[in-house]
């Protein structure tokens, strides 16, 4: 009963730091409050509930702690004690910051809240040591007489009236008349349980006595409580009329609490009664266990909302991360594709031009490999035959005109078809003999052309038609020996003359520029071998494909 004035009191040191607190800017703390001094328990633990959340949203642990400190008071207030020295416990971990004004009056406050609940559990061990580390964090000047003064109190439960006087000594040094009321109320009550003889009537009047004129009707209660304590061995008419006092006034404010301690002494105090006031005592009591139970199971469900909306938030900003997310992958995409496409067409533009250039460069070999080289074999004929047939020179340059036509229509060579490749390679190399110069042929059978596709005879019958031409124009030779072997699937053809040879730096530039692009053409290897006395050698490798 004496305990049930400490809740009002706790309110207060929690507002008392002369500090901006900035937990009293958060709307949900502002309506907790309202709710809170309504008397309206539900709803104000509800809003702090909900401004703990969004204090822990936003990274403020200080206004987190406040707010589960007022709930812890609530429910010590309700009787939910357990539950309120587990809140505690969850403030207490988020104040880390001690030698900040606010966090340690926050801390003494919880720290009061857990001894207080310790106290309706008896555990009045651990209430002792909850109330010493409210008084340890305490500021200079800040609410430690009402420290002092619950220790005093829960000293004197323990039994320890001596060193309940000291801290109430204390206490009495307190200025305001309320805490110096209380502090002489338990002062003189742990000196006459101290000390059976002595009288402490005169103080305990004076603490009513300003109790009453100050209109505090809990204070009075307590005041009640001792006396009819007091007179219960010496006077029980006395005591029962004190305790009468105490079941009216606890009656006129709605105290189940303090009418259970009142009716705990007039059963006691008064045997005629004692049926009715036992019932009524029992039902009253009973009445508080039901009360506290349903707190406790309204705490946890209000508890449990608060984190399912907590949930069913969590669950929209999810759902809305993933939607921009989405939206942000869908911009990534879009952006990337145009780049892309730029990329590409850059791409395929400069394909198209390489593709250009390539069938420029292609149309230029053909037109050196088949016209120029053709007009050149046929001049060569022309100039070294006595023989000359004119027909069959014309038949010839007729021939080289339909080529030359082809190659702008890209016209597969008809010629290209022949398969005998021996008879062909072996008029080539003979339309290059003259007076002057002999031209031979060594191991050109058809056993060597077995397989040979048609556009790699083709490539390799411009290579030796080029290596004739510029025979003709530069080397002066009197000799020519083509010598043709094949090893397995590997074609190797040497290449000799007698001439004057080619210089190393004029060898790409005398014709032969396209050899060396027609032989890689057909995966093969030309070697020009320039530094012999007299004369060039070449010899050429390929595979069979």
């Amino acid at each position: 009963m004496q305990k049930i004035f400490f809740f009002l009191l706790i309110f207060l040191l929690l507002f008392s730091c002369k500090k901006k607190d900035l937990s009293l800017d958060n709307a949900f703390y502002k309506e907790a409050r309202k709710f809170r001094d309504s008397n309206i328990t539900d709803s104000a633990f509800y809003y702090y509930n909900l401004a703990k959340s969004d204090y822990l949203k936003h990274h403020d642990s200080t206004g987190a702690a406040k707010s589960l400190v007022n709930m812890a008071i609530l429910q010590s207030k309700k009787g939910d004690f357990y539950g309120s020295i587990e809140t505690s416990l969850e403030a207490n971990n988020l104040l880390k910051n001690e030698k900040d004004s606010i966090v340690r009056s926050t801390l003494a406050s919880s720290y009061n809240n857990m001894a207080i609940s310790s106290s309706f559990l008896q555990n009045y061990d651990e209430s002792a040591k909850f109330y010493i580390q409210a008084l340890k964090y305490a500021n200079p000047g800040e609410n430690k007489f009402i420290y002092y003064n619950n220790i005093g109190d829960v000293l004197i439960l323990q039994g320890k009236t001596k060193l309940a006087q000291k801290y109430l000594s204390y206490a009495l040094l307190a200025k305001d008349s309320i805490n110096y009321s209380r502090a002489l109320n338990n002062s003189a009550k742990a000196r006459f349980l101290e000390d059976k003889n002595y009288n402490p009537l005169s103080e305990l009047y004076k603490a009513l006595e300003i109790r009453s004129r100050l209109k505090e009707t809990v204070e009075q209660n307590s005041s009640f409580a001792t006396i009819s304590d007091y007179f219960a061995d010496k006077n029980q008419e006395k005591s029962l009329f004190f305790a009468n006092q105490l079941l009216f006034t606890a009656e006129k404010i709605k105290s189940p609490d303090d009418q259970v301690q009142a009716l705990k002494r007039i059963i006691n105090l008064d045997p005629k009664n004692y049926l009715r006031n036992f019932k009524r005592f029992n039902f009253i009591n009973d009445s508080i266990q039901s009360a506290r139970s349903k707190a406790k199971n309204q705490f946890a469900i209000i508890r449990f909302d608060v984190e399912k909306i907590k949930a069913q938030n969590a669950e929209k900003e999810i759902q809305l991360l993933q939607r921009n997310i989405g939206l942000g992958t869908l911009s990534i995409f879009l952006i990337g594709s145009f780049f892309w496409y730029k990329k590409r067409k850059k791409r395929l533009q400069q394909e198209k031009e390489l593709e250009v250039k390539n069938t420029q460069l292609k149309l230029s070999k053909k037109v050196h490999d088949v016209v120029a080289n053709g007009i050149y074999q046929v001049m060569t004929k022309i100039e070294n035959q006595e023989n000359f047939d004119k027909e069959k020179a014309l038949d010839e340059l007729e021939f080289v005109y339909e080529k030359s036509r082809d190659i702008s229509y890209e016209k597969t060579d008809p010629e290209n078809e022949i398969k005998d490749w021996k008879e062909k390679i072996s008029n080539l190399i003979a339309s290059f003999k003259n007076e002057k110069t002999e031209t031979y042929t060594v191991g050109n059978e058809s056993d060597i052309w077995s397989g040979i596709s048609t556009s790699t005879f083709e490539d390799l019958y411009q290579v030796i038609r080029e290596l004739l031409v510029n025979m003709k124009k530069h080397s002066q030779a009197s000799r020519v020996v083509f010598k043709f072997e094949r090893i397995n699937n590997l074609i190797k053809i040497q290449y000799t003359d007698d001439g004057i040879g080619i210089p190393g730096d004029m060898l790409y530039k005398n014709g032969l520029t396209n050899t060396g692009t027609r032989i890689d053409a057909i995966r093969g290897e030309i070697i020009f071998d320039n530094k012999s006395e007299k004369g060039l050698k070449v010899n050429i490798s390929f595979p069979v494909s």
